[in-house]
């Protein structure tokens, strides 16, 4: 939890001084690019603003109302990220850009002075983007070691898996939005600079429609895989598949009648089974092989934190008879 928080703390305040100095790029050269990035960065803002909240609003203790606390509410500020700002965001860059497509022209834009230095208003656009590539590289380096750690501990085959897979939508957000954030500078800044040197306004709008596209595309697949957490996923099959054998190796333990895990939050399984116990053991004995399985449990996969085990002596029973 607090790796995912330094990450996205990270990504916020750069984040928030880039989104500034491509508004002031924006207003000194009229860029179509520099508009869209400045949108681009507004919604990597407030992006990290609603997983800060999410962090925030999951880390509250369980109540009667919500008995497994509130640990889905990164899934559902995740969630809020990709359609209400990168949507949104990704709608204006591409409509900004599809315009400027359709109806191009070259502004002329008097020079810029500057502490005494007179030049072409594009080059604060270079200036800017170069700083901003800077910045969300190394935002982009935080993320990108968070979430290799996790594919380490989870063997994981690389990133397409952890995509699928992983529960730690926060990091998993931050590290897309950094890698579509270093993106979209570089097509903004050659885009921008195709347009300086040939003449032809075509390619900075372009660039802008592209940023859009981007931004849209990123919005989908981030919704779409938090929704899979939203709406209960299970562990994968491959790693529920230990977890149960352990249960139905155990001592004493005749049939596992059923088997289920869920996500209640990033890294926080919930793991209940019905489990068909040898009938010539007593109640006490019982208790006390559940107890040590449930113990089992959470030190074979880090992310169990509950179990819960229906005992079903009767099942067994019957399935000896017959």
């Amino acid at each position: 939890m607090a790796e995912s928080k330094s990450v996205v703390i990270a990504a916020l305040f750069a984040n928030g001084a880039i989104a500034v100095l491509k508004f002031i790029g924006f207003l000194l050269t009229g860029s179509a690019a520099m508009l869209s990035e400045t949108y681009h960065s507004i919604s990597d803002t407030g992006n990290q603003i609603f997983l800060l909240i999410g962090i925030r609003y999951g880390k509250r203790e369980a109540t009667r109302g919500h008995p497994f606390g509130y640990g889905k509410a990164q899934f559902f500020y995740s969630f809020l990220v990709s359609v209400l700002l990168f949507a949104i965001a990704g709608w204006e860059s591409a409509k900004h850009g599809y315009n400027a497509l359709m109806h191009p022209h070259a502004e002329q834009l008097d020079p810029v002075t500057l502490l005494g230095v007179t030049f072409a208003p594009v080059y604060v656009n270079y200036a800017v983007l170069v700083a901003a590539i800077l910045f969300e590289t190394y935002a982009f380096m935080k993320a990108y070691r968070a979430m290799k750690g996790e594919i380490e501990r989870r063997n994981w085959s690389g990133f397409r898996e952890a995509f699928r897979k992983t529960s730690n939508v926060t990091t998993l957000t931050a590290l897309t939005e950094d890698a579509i954030a270093l993106s979209g500078a570089g097509i903004a800044l050659l885009g921008i600079y195709l347009s300086r040197t040939t003449g032809n306004p075509m390619y900075d709008a372009a660039s802008a429609f592209l940023i859009g596209l981007m931004l849209m595309g990123f919005a989908v697949a981030l919704a779409w895989e938090n929704k899979r957490l939203l709406l209960g996923e299970s562990l994968p099959k491959e790693e529920e598949r230990p977890l149960r054998e352990l249960l139905a190796e155990w001592d004493g333990v005749v049939d596992v009648v059923g088997f289920r895990t869920v996500y209640f939050g990033p890294k926080r399984l919930i793991v209940t089974a019905d489990v068909a116990f040898d009938s010539t053991l007593d109640t006490g004995d019982i208790d006390d092989r559940i107890s040590d399985i449930e113990d089992e449990m959470r030190t074979t996969n880090e992310h169990v934190k509950k179990v819960y085990i229906e005992p079903e002596v009767q099942e067994t029973t019957s399935k000896s008879a017959s």
